[in-house]
């Protein structure tokens, strides 16, 4: 691989990034979410499987259903975002391995197996989601990530007659930086990490 990163480049996408909650009004501008997309595809999941699914609310119509899920804290910062994403996981997406993994009969593994199933599309559409906030801030972008919705509700609204389920949800634009709160401590490598 090539050289660490630059500070610069660090700053934008750990040490100096802020979860958003109030957002400038002007929309992305086209071909933002497909870059963002082409980008955080490339993040590894265990064997390839990519059980990610997005759902990018962009039009006023998307947005206020979206909100209509959400705790009242979380409604302003959904219809004020640009785009809200609605990060799913697909509970069929060992169907996808032939193609995505054709090394082997990865599809095997998971058949008849819904618990593995449930455990590997909720690991790794997780992984993917985090892999969606670093794109975006590589790509000039904040987010705001938010828990804090009726989960049954929007998987109705949003994924009803599919195999796919919410995991979380994602505001992206361009911050104005109100109401960030001082950075809460983080623990320090000695109470959160061993070297065995």
């Amino acid at each position: 691989m090539a050289a660490p990163l630059a500070d610069e480049a660090l700053d934008q996408l750990f040490r100096e990034a802020r979860t958003q909650y109030v957002w400038r009004p002007e929309p992305l501008p086209e071909g933002t979410l497909e870059a963002l997309y082409d980008l955080l595809k490339l993040g590894p999941t265990s064997a390839n499987c990519s059980p990610a699914r997005f759902l990018f609310c962009q039009s006023p119509e998307a947005k206020a259903r979206l909100a209509a899920c959400a705790l009242d804290a979380n409604r302003p910062k959904i219809l004020g975002a640009p785009v809200t994403v609605i990060i799913g996981m697909d509970l069929a997406f060992h169907e996808r391995l032939p193609e995505l993994f054709p090394h082997t009969d990865a599809r095997s593994w998971f058949a008849g197996n819904p618990e593995l199933i449930r455990e590997t599309a909720f690991r790794n559409a997780s992984l993917q989601g985090a892999y969606l906030i670093m794109a975006a801030r590589a790509l000039g972008l904040d987010c705001g990530p938010m828990s804090g919705f009726d989960k049954a509700a929007v998987d109705a609204a949003f994924w009803a007659g599919t195999t796919v389920e919410t995991n979380f949800l994602c505001a992206i634009g361009h911050g104005t930086g109100e109401n960030v709160f001082p950075r809460a401590p983080r623990l320090p490598f000695a109470e959160a990490c061993r070297i065995l």
